[in-house]
Order: structure tokens, then C-alpha cells, then sequence
């Protein structure tokens, strides 16, 4: 080779081991990753960036994850640890996290396992039992699989994780309210008052109720109080008090909320009449929040029981009230007049506590991120500071001073999420059907104003959800026609909080409609958010829905897809631009009342110049969500865990009413409902046909194929070594 040539190649070689030193080292200190998923469910979500970005104090994740675990379980660990990594990118100063060795092995342990494990259980995360298949066998093995944040002062546990779903989002939250948690404790000028109400007269009839250690109360309060007060900057005051005077007694019992407790004297003399309160009261600024210290159990035959709380739900009553009164999250408006759904709390009496008509796992689940106020529009006007007004099913009509302040709620930029029922589902007599009422609560003429209208009907599919049987019910499934199984592809994927979501189910919906394009506001869009399918009708006269009595229309022409739910977004003008302002309603006085004193009569009427220097004719842009269905918020169909489809569309929704559609994109990652596209008849006969017949047929083929250019290379190397004739 010549010497030029020789050179230049042992230059260009090393240039080639040059640049791959150089990628090596950069890749030792840049960070990147290539998300090839779809809506990119494995990348670090913006609100997890910023979140994390904005520590301005170490924040600790320890890591309790149990290893060699059986699937699914065992690529869960790893995903952690890329998860955590990726954290760690956007804050290497104060973003730390660590890994345990919990080998939850029964047998011969190492002792830093063993120190790992006691560890593990102070901070709450115990182990739990995982399931394993080995050899055809169903085995169980112990398993620690937690996670705890500690941040400052403060320690928050993810005590189970046993899968990656959602897990960015349970992380980047526990986040966000631990910084907001220590921001409102450092801001409180005064101390949080707890105070223990217990009358020492119980301690008599204490024993006779099944609560032995009533006496030990207090110290163990107290102890608890003290922990908190560790994790809280030293913000709460304890307070015991032992009220026996029946004035307290009575004041406490009706206006603070806590249990009074009257008893008779015993038979035999040995306990004497008598009557006793007891409670845990929670006061900061004015504000209480009254936790009850005894459960009251009425079990049949056995009857009622009464039981102590427990010392570690106490610590959690107790944390939950201090974040409420501090409002570590924004707020979120409920309406609870007008015989709204009960969504601050409340149930119908004597209904279990997983009731599926109740709405207690949409309630714990919203208030993970929002802090619930009440709204009483016959009251008080809808309180400042409020970013969204949420109203479900309400049943009673609303006076045009209340559409007032709803319309003008909405003209200042703010949000309405509408939960609204077409009929009122009434009992008339036992064992008998329910009737379906129309209702006209005025709600509907705002609605229509701003550019959709609410169908008296219900939707029905034959795409729905379908009811496992009994086997002494014949078995197999029962269509719930009033249930439509909603597919992807009736989805509206362009939205951001709806990317990722792959199928819902709608309960009793009824269909919406948008008004004549001319008479809808020209200054905002309405975007269908999702519709049933193309098998879907309408029933609307004689409502019956049971399932036994429900058949799909012989008639193609009935069926069609209907809109469900809409999403209105932009500038709203007021309902009430043009018209006379309506005024509060005074309540009438009884004919037996004494007229008041006539006054002098105002020279102007100050409430009308009032109202019309706040008066809002053309409004900023603000957003209406519209689901004609209050069912879709309850029990039966959002999940206590939060990762269902429909959980994770109702909090997105909401989410992105109040500005927060980057925590809604992330949520979205966690569903796991992932439906099969349904097949036509023709599809499906073209593929059993395929199997069946086709890979053979490719497969022979493929054999001829490779039997006929073996013969032809074989012809032309015998043609080759041929001995030419002569």
C-alpha cells in the first residue's frame, strides 16, 4: 500500500475512534431518551418538569421494591428506576432518590434486608401478598412494594405499587402538594386549633358500649396531635375540655357537629342517668371541621355497636382536616342547593358505605386536587377565589336572580361543568317501576343561550355494556341497552386531555343537540367530545329501562349516532343582555308578622345602579362542559382506585375547566381500557378463511418456490461443469 494511502486511512480511523470517545463520554453526563409510544405514555409529562424544576429543597424518594417478583410485577422496578431518573434530569440539585433491599424472603435474610424491611414499616409501607404461577401452580409470596417522599418536614407514601400505570401522576401530585403544603403552614400567621371533647361522665357507660379504652383517649390524641405537629412546623395547639353542663352539651351537639350521647340509669343502680359528648374539633380563623372519634354500627340482629377510631385513621382524619382548613389546592365550586346530587357528603339513611348510587368515590377522588367549597345560590353569590362552578343533577327550578349569577359566574372568564338530568326518576309505589318526570329547573334556557339544548329522551345502543348472568339466571350476558360502550373512534382525540383515552362507558345519558348555527355565539367553538355509535336510538315516550323489557327498533332508520357530551369554549354573551336585571327575592312576611315600620322612600334605587355597574354584557373567554347524566359521577361507574376511563375523563375535564390541562394529559397515561376495533362479518370471514386456508397455501408456496430455484441453480451448475460436445 502506498504511503499516502496508508496514512489517510490510519487518520480517518482515527478520527472514527475519536468521535466514538467523544459520544461515550457525552453520553455519561446528556440524558436523552426516544419515546416511540403513542400520545408518548413513557415521556415525562410538561407539569412533571415544572413541578420538579421548581424545588427549592431536597426532596427524598426511597424506594421499598421487593426483587426477583413474578410478572407483572417484575418490570415494574425498572420503571421506577427510569421513571425517577428522568425526575432526576430536571433538578440533579435537589431531586434525590434511593433504593432498598426488602427481600421479603421468609427464610435466611441479610441483616441490611431485615433493617430495610423496619424501615419500610415506619414509614407505613408494609408487605403484601403477590401471586406467582410456577409449574402449573398457583404459589404467594410476600412482597414490599412502596414508595415514600420526603420532603422536609413533610412524608407522603405511595404504599402500593403494583403496576406503572399512573405512577407519574401519583409521584408528580404527592409532589405538587407537599410544596404547597409547606407554602401554606410557613404563610399561617396563628396556630390550628385541636380541640378533644370528652365528658368524663361516658367513662361510666364506656364499658357497657365496648369502648374499654374511652379512658386512654386523651393521651392517645395528644400523642397524635404531637406527631402531626412534627410534620406541620409546629402549627397545631392542643386543647383538652370536658364539657358537662347541658347548655355545652347541647350547643356542641348541634352547633359543632359532635356526638351527644344519652343513657338511661342501669337496672341494677349501678350506672345513673346520664348524658355525655365526645368529638375531635379542628378550628383555624373560623373555620371547623368536627371529626367523630366513634363509629356507630347498626348491624342486623346483633344490633348497634359502638367502636373507638382507630390510631392510625385518626392520624389521617386528623392530617386531612389540617390540609383542608390551610387549602393547600385551589378550589372547586359545588352547587348544593336545588336538590342537587349529594357530592360533599351525605347519604340517603341506612345506605352501605361502597353504595353504587353514591357519589363518595368521585368526591375522594376530586379532592385529591381540589378543596370543595359549597355553593347556595339562594343564599350567597357564588364565593370569589372559585376558577369553576360544578352542578350535578340539580331537581329544582332556579330563580332568574340565580341563572343571574351562574350567567355572569361564566361571563368573567370562569367554567360551568353540567352533570344535568332530563327527567327526575321518581318511585310511585314498592315493587313497582320508576316514573320518568321531565324537569324544567330554567337551567335548560341558559344552556340553549349559550348554544346547546339537553333531549328529553335516553340514549340507547346495542354497542353496550353487557351483564354477566348467573348460571341460576341461565347464565352468559344481558345487553344493558341504556349502557353504551363508547369506542375510539367515537372519541374527539384532537382535544388534549382526550388523547390518550381508548374507550368509555355513558350510563343513562340523554342525547344534546347545538342549537341553529345563527342563533349560537359566534365567538366561541363547541367541540363534541364523544357520541355513541351507529346502532344507537332514542327512547322518550313510556320510559321503561329494564333490561328484561328493552329491544332494539326493528327499523335501521332509527338508528344513529348521538352526541353525548360537548365541550363549549370562548367568548359567551350574556343571557341577560337587553333584558330587565332581576333582583333577589325577599322572602314573603307571614300574615301574623307586624309590618315594619314604613321607611323613607330612596331617592335612587341603589341596588339597580349597583348591579348595573357590574353587570357583565359580553364575556371574557371561559368553557361549558355539558354530559346530560348525573350517573356518570357515581359509584357504579367512577372506580375508588381512580384509573378507570371514565374516572380519568371526569377529572380531566375538570382539570382542564380549571387550567390545568397539562395534569389532565398526564392522568390520561394511566387508563388501562383498552378495547379491540370491532370487525365487520366480511372482516371476519376473510381472516378465519386466511388461517385456515391461506397460511397453508403461502406455506406451500413458498416450498414450490424454493424447490423450483434450487432446480434451476442446480441446471445451471451442471451447465457450467458440462463437457462441451464435440
Amino acid at each position: 500500500m502506498p504511503e499516502p494511502k496508508r496514512s489517510a486511512t490510519l487518520i480517518t480511523l482515527g478520527m472514527y475512534m475519536l468521535a466514538v470517545v467523544l459520544i461515550n463520554m457525552a453520553s455519561l453526563t446528556v440524558f436523552a431518551r426516544f419515546d416511540l409510544t403513542g400520545g408518548r405514555s413513557l415521556s415525562l409529562s410538561e407539569a412533571s418538569r415544572k413541578v420538579v424544576s421548581t424545588l427549592s429543597e431536597p426532596l427524598t424518594i426511597d424506594v421499598f421494591y421487593s426483587r426477583n417478583l413474578p410478572p407483572p410485577y417484575n418490570n415494574v422496578e425498572q420503571y421506577l428506576r427510569d421513571l425517577l431518573e428522568e425526575y432526576a434530569v430536571y433538578n440533579q440539585k435537589f431531586f434525590n432518590y434511593r433504593f432498598y433491599d426488602v427481600s421479603a424472603d421468609e427464610g435466611d435474610i441479610s441483616a441490611e434486608a431485615r433493617d430495610n424491611q423496619k424501615l419500610a414499616n415506619t414509614y407505613g409501607i408494609h408487605p403484601i401478598q403477590v401471586q406467582a404461577i410456577e409449574q402449573d401452580e398457583v404459589k404467594f409470596q410476600r412482597a414490599y412494594m412502596g414508595i415514600v417522599l420526603i420532603h422536609g418536614d413533610l412524608i407522603e407514601q405511595l404504599p402500593t405499587v403494583t403496576t406503572p400505570d399512573g405512577l407519574e401522576y401519583r409521584i408528580t401530585t404527592a409532589i405538587q402538594k407537599m410544596n404547597n403544603k409547606i407554602s401554606a403552614l410557613l404563610r399561617l400567621p396563628d396556630k390550628i386549633q385541636v380541640k378533644l371533647f370528652l365528658s368524663s361522665s361516658l367513662n361510666a357507660v364506656a364499658p357497657f358500649m365496648g369502648l374499654k379504652t374511652l379512658a386512654t383517649l386523651p393521651a392517645e390524641i395528644e400523642q397524635a396531635v404531637k406527631a402531626l405537629n412534627a410534620k406541620t412546623y409546629g402549627k397545631l395547639a392542643y386543647e383538652f375540655t370536658d364539657p358537662a353542663a347541658d347548655s355545652d352539651l347541647q350547643q356542641l351537639s348541634q352547633t359543632d357537629n359532635l356526638l351527644l350521647l344519652t343513657w338511661p340509669a342501669s337496672a341494677d343502680g349501678k350506672v345513673a342517668a346520664g348524658k355525655g359528648v365526645i368529638g375531635l374539633l379542628v378550628e383555624h380563623r373560623g373555620r371547623k371541621i368536627a371529626l367523630p372519634l366513634i363509629d356507630v354500627v347498626r348491624l342486623p340482629i346483633v344490633g348497634t355497636q359502638y367502636r373507638l377510631v382507630g390510631a392510625e385513621d385518626l392520624s389521617k382524619m386528623l392530617n386531612n382536616s389540617v390540609e383542608s382548613l390551610i387549602e393547600i389546592h385551589e378550589g372547586l365550586g359545588v352547587l348544593s342547593d336545588h336538590r342537587t346530587a349529594p357530592i360533599m357528603g351525605g347519604s340517603p339513611p341506612g345506605s352501605p358505605q361502597d353504595d353504587p348510587q353514591a357519589y363518595s368515590n368521585f368526591r375522594e377522588q376530586i379532592a385529591l386536587n381540589y378543596a370543595l367549597k359549597p355553593v347556595t345560590l339562594a343564599q350567597n353569590p357564588i364565593p370569589e377565589g372559585i376558577a369553576c362552578l360544578l352542578v350535578v343533577n340539580p331537581r329544582e327550578k332556579f330563580t332568574d336572580y340565580e341563572l343571574y349569577q351562574i350567567d355572569q359566574f361564566l361571563m368573567q372568564g370562569k367554567s360551568l361543568a353540567l352533570f344535568v338530568e332530563a327527567f327526575e326518576e321518581t318511585m310511585i309505589a314498592p315493587n313497582q317501576p320508576p316514573v320518568y318526570l321531565p324537569l324544567d329547573t330554567g337551567l335548560e334556557r341558559l344552556l340553549e343561550h349559550y348554544g346547546v339544548r339537553v333531549r328529553r329522551a335516553y340514549v340507547l345502543d346495542e354497542n353496550c355494556y353487557r351483564q354477566p348472568m348467573p348460571p341460576q339466571m341461565g347464565g352468559g350476558e344481558r345487553p344493558v341497552y341504556y349502557a353504551p360502550l363508547i369506542k375510539r373512534q367515537f372519541l374527539n382525540q384532537e382535544l388534549p386531555f382526550m388523547k390518550n383515552l381508548k374507550g368509555l362507558v355513558a350510563v343513562k345519558a340523554s342525547p344534546l343537540e347545538l342549537t341553529p348555527e345563527e342563533s349560537r355565539p359566534k365567538s366561541a367553538t363547541a367541540h363534541l367530545l364523544f357520541a355513541s355509535s351507529e346502532k344507537s336510538w332514542e327512547i322518550k315516550d313510556r320510559i321503561n329501562l329494564d333490561p328484561m323489557s328493552l329491544r332494539p327498533p326493528a327499523s335501521a332508520a332509527d338508528k344513529r349516532s348521538r352526541p353525548l357530551a360537548y365541550l363549549l369554549e370562548g367568548a359567551f354573551s350574556s343571557y341577560f343582555a337587553g333584558k330587565p336585571l332581576p333582583v333577589r327575592e325577599v322572602a314573603q312576611k307571614k300574615e301574623d308578622e307586624p309590618a315594619a315600620p314604613a321607611a323613607e322612600p330612596p331617592q335612587i334605587d341603589l341596588s339597580t345602579v349597583e348591579r348595573q355597574g357590574q353587570f357583565i354584557a359580553q364575556g371574557k373567554p371561559g368553557k361549558i362542559f355539558v354530559l346530560a347524566s348525573a350517573d356518570m359521577l357515581k359509584n357504579m361507574v367512577i372506580d375508588e382506585a381512580g384509573r378507570g376511563p371514565n374516572t380519568i375523563f371526569v377529572l380531566n375535564a375538570i382539570d382542564y375547566l380549571n387550567q390545568r390541562g397539562e395534569v389532565a394529559v398526564m392522568r390520561a397515561k394511566e387508563q388501562t381500557f383498552n378495547p379491540l376495533s370491532e370487525t365487520s362479518a366480511g372482516e371476519r370471514t376473510f381472516i378465519k378463511s386466511f388461517i385456515i386456508a391461506g397460511l397453508p397455501l403461502l406455506v406451500a408456496l413458498f416450498g414450490v418456490g424454493v424447490w423450483i430455484r434450487r432446480s434451476a441453480r442446480k441446471k445451471r451448475i451442471q451447465a457450467m461443469f458440462a463437457t462441451p460436445s464435440e
